[in-house]
């Protein structure tokens, strides 16, 4: 009976080690997986707007990275299938743009969209976060 247990156990175990770690969720529901040392994704639940992602990955890099309010995150990866979930959408984000291989864009004008090499600063970032309604 203890050697079932424990091939239970073991399948368990190695089932959860195929997953990348949850992160967290954030404020605006969308989650936060750390892919490596430097590179970590933003996974909506559902439909999601521009701001929510900036969002996310300001509080990410707030609160699970220590980054400080003047840093910068940018975007390494835009729209794109998610590595940690598999989900159709997700996009990648780092504070160390020279350590993920991505060309900063030059500062100033005005951008739509999520590119690689965009940035905020992580206070211009977290200005984007509004709660989630609560549902009465």
């Amino acid at each position: 009976m203890s050697l079932r247990i424990g091939k239970v156990i073991a399948v368990a175990a190695l089932s959860l080690g195929a997953m990348p770690a949850f992160a967290f969720t954030s404020i605006v529901g969308q989650r936060v997986y750390q892919l490596n040392e430097n590179v970590f994704e933003v996974v909506p639940r559902g439909r999601s707007r521009t701001t929510d992602y900036w969002c996310s990955a300001s509080e990410f890099a707030r609160r699970a990275l220590g980054a400080g309010w003047r840093d910068r995150v940018y975007i390494v990866r835009g729209y794109g299938p998610s590595v940690a979930t598999g989900r159709r959408t997700a996009v990648q984000f780092t504070l160390y743009p020279d350590r993920a291989g991505v060309a900063p864009l030059p500062p100033g004008g005005i951008r739509t969209g999520l590119k690689p090499g965009d940035s905020m600063s992580i206070s211009q970032a977290n200005g984007f976060c509004e709660p989630m309604p609560r549902s009465f």
